[in-house]
């Protein structure tokens, strides 16, 4: 018995083990989403916006390490997947596309909602093609799937409206069998890195993503060589919970332990990590780096050795070659520091934080209006918890918070933006994860800016019934860019954002709505929220003027403040 195109489509999903696809119905597409409506085990979500559906799909494939799946149609559809699709890419998550194209016999004409679909996704798309014919379909979808499996990015496959509901000339199945590997060093090349580090004085290690299969490796490396470990945001996830070891993130959402870490090794070694920020690395210092990626290698700091393997086999390897290490003055010192400024952050966190100042000089980034402070917010979310919670973040203040105040203890998840850097991904991202798994407490961490991006999918959550918490870090504020501005000496302008009642809205949706305008009432409504079954819109007002110190400040960023603040304050005087 012969399938349909679309049939061939969802068979194969279905062996893949995908369970959700993510899209927007229409025109080109129906015949797909017609065969996902008649599977057994295949689900279409049907969200709001397709850049959504892309984020949710990412979201999924970085959670499963599997293939997510997005659709969108002609023209338009195809056009709102390419933020989240990019945020995919830029994340080395593996997402199957399938987008809409109008009739072949149209195509080139210029018709009704047409688009260039492969010369579209050109730059996002580690594989793209169209289907011309039936008997295209199962190796192009066999390319599609292994390139972005393979290759760890977005395959797009388009497929024009006339294709769909079209018969396969002979009933051949996509044969889908990835083999995964490891890949080690030479044994020349870890002897290398082994002397460099032997004789390279002081050693702190640089953790990433790429490292978070082999924690204990990791964590026998750095006992051995008595190295404080400088986690970045990925790696939170991973290597945060109960290891003696970590100092935190570095950068600009760092802090100075981890920031002195680096600075006062002889020798960093760099384990599956493409931390970006030039600035953050410190000059002078021996360097080896490994990376499966190799042409992540060298990009941001200069290599001594470079190994280009994985980063489990390649620190068994060094474990048998490095010497232990009995002076574990950097370490010490390097934990102390770290110990002490977290003390300093808890005490920012105290909800009684604010009545101290009573009575004393009061400064510009002052709580004035006695809001919520969002350390307080943060930390509170962090304590209400499971210690199995899927975390997402928006791009901005509300990653701030979470790196400094939400400890990734057990066997919690972390998930953002965090290399592409797109404002709106939490909310979508946690429709993602939650529906892998609707008993495993999902919270998002959204900045108002972001939430109020993609507010239409609020109805998804509220359609699927997903028992999503929401948390809208509500400053009226685009805070990150209220940063950069006063950070450069600039006054404030175009950050404030006339926001409604976020609460009010969820509540207008059938969503729970929380709103807390009084740190007094902060514990209370937290503790209301992570009780209820269902989904929660807790709309929190905090503090527009917190501010994050970054790890290293300098003078030129505290003129930058004071410069930035008389210039508010004579604006807002009339001056």
């Amino acid at each position: 018995m012969s399938r349909t195109v679309a049939r061939l489509f969802t068979d194969t999903l279905e062996e893949l083990g995908v369970r959700h696809v993510f899209g927007v119905v229409g025109d080109a597409l129906n015949p797909l989403t017609d065969a996902i409506r008649s599977s057994e085990t295949l689900s279409w979500v049907g969200c709001r916006h397709e850049e959504a559906a892309a984020f949710a799909a990412g979201a999924q494939s970085q959670l499963t390490d599997t293939l997510g799946v997005c659709m969108g149609t002609v023209g338009p559809g195809s056009v709102h997947l390419l933020n989240g699709l990019y945020d995919a890419a830029k994340s080395g998550t593996p997402v199957l596309a399938v987008t809409g194209q109008v009739p072949l016999s149209e195509v080139g004409t210029d018709y009704f909602q047409e688009v260039d679909n492969d010369l579209l996704f050109k730059d996002v798309a580690v594989f793209r093609a169209t289907v011309t014919s039936p008997e295209q379909l199962p190796g192009l979808l066999e390319v599609a799937v292994r390139t972005a499996i393979g290759r760890r990015g977005v395959a797009v496959l388009t497929v024009p409206g006339d294709i769909g509901d079209q018969e396969l000339p002979a009933d051949r199945p996509a044969r889908l069998s990835v083999a995964r590997s490891e890949n080690r060093p030479d044994d020349p090349d870890l002897d290398e890195a082994a002397r460099l580090i032997d004789d390279g004085g002081d050693v702190t290690l640089l953790v990433g993503r790429g490292a978070r299969t082999s924690r204990a490796d990791v964590l026998a490396l750095a006992e051995r060589l008595a190295a404080p470990m400088v986690l970045t945001l990925k790696a939170k996830e991973g290597f945060e919970g109960d290891n003696p070891f970590q100092v935190g993130q570095t950068g600009l959402i760092g802090n100075p332990a981890a920031a002195r870490a680096m600075d006062k090794a002889d020798t960093l070694v760099l384990l599956g990590t493409d931390f970006p920020y030039r600035e953050w690395y410190p000059q002078g210092k021996k360097v080896v780096q490994v990376d499966r990626v190799a042409e992540h290698i060298g990009r941001r700091v200069p290599v001594d050795v470079a190994l280009a393997a994985d980063v489990g086999p390649t620190v068994r390897g060094l474990l048998q070659r490095v010497a232990a290490r009995e002076d574990r003055k950097h370490l010490d010192s390097a934990r102390e520091k770290f110990t002490q400024w977290q003390d300093g952050q808890r005490r920012l966190a105290d909800p009684g934080h604010d009545k101290g100042l009573v009575g004393k000089v009061r400064s510009a980034f002052d709580n004035r209006d006695h809001l919520v402070r969002p350390e307080a917010l943060a930390a509170a979310i962090d304590t209400a918890a499971d210690d199995d919670a899927v975390f997402t973040s928006d791009t901005g203040m509300a990653t701030v918070w979470l790196s400094r105040f939400v400890e990734m203890r057990g066997s919690r998840r972390l998930i953002g933006s965090y290399n592409l850097g797109s404002m709106a991904n939490a909310m979508p991202q946690a429709i993602g994860a939650q529906l892998l798994d609707r008993d495993r407490q999902t919270v998002a961490f959204c900045g108002d800016g972001g939430l109020s991006m993609l507010l239409g999918d609020l109805m998804t959550i509220r359609t699927e019934q997903l028992p999503v918490k929401l948390v809208v870090f509500d400053n009226q504020r685009l805070g990150m860019v209220k940063l950069e501005q006063e950070q450069a000496g600039l006054p404030e302008f175009g950050t404030v954002l006339d926001n409604p009642d976020f609460a009010a809205v969820a509540q207008a949706l059938g969503i729970k709505g929380i709103r807390v305008e009084r740190p007094e009432d902060l514990a209370d409504a937290v503790t209301r929220a992570f009780a209820e079954p269902g989904p929660v819109l807790l709309d929190v007002l905090t503090n527009p003027d917190e501010i994050a110190v970054p790890a290293k400040p300098t003078v030129q960023q505290g003129w930058g403040f004071a410069i930035a603040k008389v210039r508010e304050n004579l604006r807002s005087t009339g001056s």
